[in-house]
């Protein structure tokens, strides 16, 4: 394939496009999909590409990979009257030779992709195919095949049965979740709807919120029967199953399991469930008491209801899985929180005292094997514990790559801290879900981790909280009814059903659709804090009287929809940005004032209360259809020197303090830039095995230097998916363990991989370029380091390694 692409490129190619954007996509392994990409220049010519990523949703499983187009529209294109670029392709759609695709649907990533995207925008557009004029196509069975686009939204959902537009396209995005599909037929499943816990005042009367709604328990939380959370793999997070199972030490890793199922069920799955029509988001809590088959759902969880009308159009019923309860990350704090903690009485040396230990440790970080261990564990994620593994099984720390990758984490560490995020013991980021037993009181709580069930007092907070009261001091009780439900299931913090109101609603409006909350048993956290009274919602937001989906025609709900997708597109919201912005400068100057200074504390609180409201307006505010701007008067003018905006002044709070400590810093030591190699890999390989290998590295620096121009999301799937598919190469499976190769091959093909890559690093006298044998065969080569040691492997698994050095 790489001759062919090569012969191909040579006659036609190079008259047709420029280098940089030559794809090369060869023997791609069946773990990854390819999704298919289209920018719209201001001219509206198009611009396509291929990503191979190790994620999929809903809509690509329905209709397939090739049959989804991910569009994109560039900044200037003309969007603004009916005969611009844009509604010229709404109304034509957008040709690929033979086969029409048509707008379907787009999400708004928000600030999390916005963080990741600087300088995109976080606006996702996605084009389905409506028909197609190819032979390749004809006579092929299609899903969407003799419908109209609501015919054909209608599979996924009946969105139209939602009271707005914004509701409609905020609902039907959730089949561009990134998810697993758990394998059972709903059909013999018993999906039944239970009622929510209302919250009850003293009197037994139904809590209500000021606009008349009910106030809930158990907003977006159901069950599940046991066999089927069996069924669930372990590690999921947004659609990928992380590597729980990496072993560190001297690594045996032939000793794997290749089951991906537990035999405890994850605690909780957040899920997206749709059936017969209808929508459901929210989390399933395992619960042993159910019969098999049964998932018993809320009318919380329910987004959108079955249109009974519709008739003959067959519903891609699924159960699909975002995320599972797993075992907490270290955890850090952040600038919002520190602030928080700081407002409510916990000393600036606390924080202080926790930035010194960590700078000390990155201080020795290049020379100290024991804080390069502990650096590489706590950023092992980046590199799946590769470096991790290096360091404990003796690899030389001034080995190139190994030095390499520390001065990377170094770096990230030295990011890490000037923000605020301190690492912070006996503390937990966990899911969240209502109390199954009934037992727990007013503030008590019951918390799963690893030993099981723990005591005593915690402190509680869900970000993005930012009022005054949104932290919590809870008191942890050990429930002893609770194993009949669960089992041994493990990791989530289980919430009380007998308040007025929800203890995650009073952090931030919070909920249990998969909200993930910060957990503290740190004593110094507890000991100095001061909760606050909690946050509760005015009734600010005006909607405007506006057509339902269903009042509309077929056409005039495709260009509402249409509209709004632009209207988003090009005219983004900003005030939850503003907000809190000048929220964090407005609770920088409170931190400083002293008590001589009890008018302007007034006066700053005021707005910061005012700005809180606004803040989580602005979040709810897509969905609701509604406008929220922050006041001139709100907004800051001058910011702390920390935020690195125009117009700053420099901070002598907490947060101002960090940023500068960690600025000052200066490791020992310095990054051996000389690339040179291990003698024992300086042995001779087969030819056939080093010609192959140049080839390989060759076309994985072309994949790659086109990964590193796509956004930062999409860059990183996409950088996964090319490792996956050498990894597939080289073991013949996803890991060393599962392979399916003789040794000798592996390591044939392992060491040819490191000499080349060495070599070419060496000419280029770059040492980033020795990551390619590591990131590809690091598991083998690690294997032949302590083969030719004639060391003999210790299997440490990681949550061990980690409680042992943490």
């Amino acid at each position: 394939m790489v001759e062919v692409e090569r012969k191909i490129w040579s006659a036609l190619g190079r008259q047709c496009i420029p280098e940089e954007d030559r794809l090369k996509v060869f023997g791609c392994d069946t773990e990854t999909v390819n999704t298919y990409h289209c920018h719209v220049h201001a001219d509206g010519t198009y611009t396509f590409k291929v990503q191979s990523v190790c994620t999929r949703t809903h809509l690509q499983r329905v209709l397939g990979d090739d049959n989804v187009l991910m569009v994109r529209f560039s900044d200037n294109v003309a969007y603004n009257y009916e005969s611009s670029v844009c509604w010229k392709i709404f109304k034509e759609g957008i040709w690929v030779g033979l086969r029409c695709y048509r707008f379907f649907v787009f999400k708004d990533g928000g600030k999390e992709e916005k963080k990741n995207n600087k300088n995109t925008s976080t606006v996702r557009c996605y084009f389905v195919r409506t028909e197609s004029h190819a032979v390749s196509d004809l006579g092929k069975a299609y899903v969407l095949t003799g419908k109209n686009i609501h015919e054909a939204r209608c599979i996924f959902m009946h969105a139209h049965t939602v009271s707005s537009i914004e509701k409609f396209m905020a609902r039907l995005s959730l089949i561009l979740s990134k998810t697993i599909t758990l394998e059972i037929d709903l059909a013999y499943v018993d999906i039944s709807t239970i009622e929510d816990i209302k919250c009850q005042n003293k009197d037994g009367s139904i809590a209500r919120k000021d606009d008349g709604e009910p106030l809930i328990h158990t907003d977006g939380t159901g069950f599940v029967s046991e066999d089927i959370a069996l069924r669930c793999p372990k590690g999921l997070y947004k659609g990928a199953q992380k590597n729980h199972e990496t072993y560190l030490g001297n690594v045996d890793v032939d000793n794997h399991d290749s089951d991906l199922h537990i035999r405890e069920p994850p605690l909780l799955m957040q899920v997206r469930l749709f059936f017969s029509g209808r929508a459901m988001k929210g989390t399933l809590l395992v619960n042993r008491k159910l019969p098999a088959r049964t998932i018993q759902i809320r009318p919380s969880m329910i987004k959108v209801e079955q249109d009974y009308n519709i008739l003959g159009i067959q519903s891609a019923n699924s159960l699909e899985i975002v995320t599972t309860s797993n075992k907490p990350r270290k955890t850090n704090l952040s600038r919002f929180l520190i602030a928080l903690l700081c407002y409510g009485g916990v000393p600036k040396d606390v924080f202080m005292n926790i930035l010194t230990k960590s700078l000390e440790e990155a201080q020795s970080i290049l020379s100290n094997r024991r804080a390069a261990f502990l650096v590489a564990m706590r950023y092992g994620e980046m590199d799946d514990y590769i470096v991790t593994q290096m360091i404990s099984c003796g690899i030389p720390l001034d080995e190139p790559y190994v030095q390499h990758r520390l001065s990377v984490l170094m770096n990230e560490e030295r990011k890490n801290l000037r923000s605020g995020k301190l690492p912070i013991e006996d503390s937990y980021h966990l899911m969240g879900a209502a109390d199954p037993s009934g037992v727990l009181k007013n503030d008590e709580v019951c918390i799963i981790l690893d030993e099981g069930q723990m005591s005593g007092k915690v402190l509680v907070y869900r970000h993005p909280g930012i009022h005054f009261g949104d932290i919590h001091i809870l008191t942890a009780i050990y429930v002893e009814d609770m194993e009949t439900y669960i089992g041994n299931a493990k990791y989530a913090i289980l919430f009380p059903t007998k308040r007025h109101r929800s203890l995650a609603d009073e952090m931030a409006g919070g909920d249990f659709d998969g909200d993930m909350f910060f957990v503290s048993r740190n004593p110094q956290l507890l000991r100095w804090f001061k909760p606050s009274e909690p946050w509760t919602q005015k009734v600010s937001q005006r909607i405007s009287a506006k057509k339902k989906p269903s009042e509309l025609s077929v056409d005039e709900l495709e260009h509402e929809l249409f509209q709004l997708f632009l209207t988003t597109r090009f005219n983004p919201r900003t005030a939850a940005g503003i907000a809190a912005d000048s929220w964090l400068s407005f609770m920088d100057r409170l931190l400083v004032l002293g008590d001589d200074s009890c008018d302007e504390k007034i006066c700053v609180k005021k707005k910061m209360l005012r700005l809180v409201d606004i803040y989580y307006d602005a979040l709810d505010a897509p969905k609701l259809g509604s406008k929220v701007t922050v006041p001139s008067g709100l907004e800051a003018k001058i910011f702390p020197h920390y935020m690195g905006r125009e117009n700053v002044y420099r901070s002598m709070s907490i947060l101002g303090q960090i940023y500068d400590a960690v600025d000052s810093f200066k490791p020992q030591g310095t990054v051996v830039s000389d690339v040179w190699t291990m003698s024992c890999f300086e042995v001779d390989v087969p030819e056939a095995c080093s010609m192959k290998w140049k080839l390989h590295y060759e076309e994985y620096r072309k994949k790659m230097s086109d990964a590193l121009r796509l956004d930062a999301e999409s860059k990183n799937e996409t950088a996964e998916a090319v490792i996956m598919d050498y990894k597939q190469i080289i073991y013949g499976a996803k890991t060393f363990g599962q392979r399916t190769r003789e040794d000798t091959e592996i390591f044939n093909d392992a060491l040819a991989i490191y000499q080349i890559s060495y070599s070419f690093a060496k000419r280029e006298q770059t040492v980033s370029k020795c990551s390619f044998p590591w990131r590809i065969a690091g598991e083998a080569l690690i294997k032949l380091y302590l083969l030719k040691r004639g060391e003999r492997p210790l299997t440490v698994s990681l949550p061990v390694a980690k409680e042992i050095f943490y």
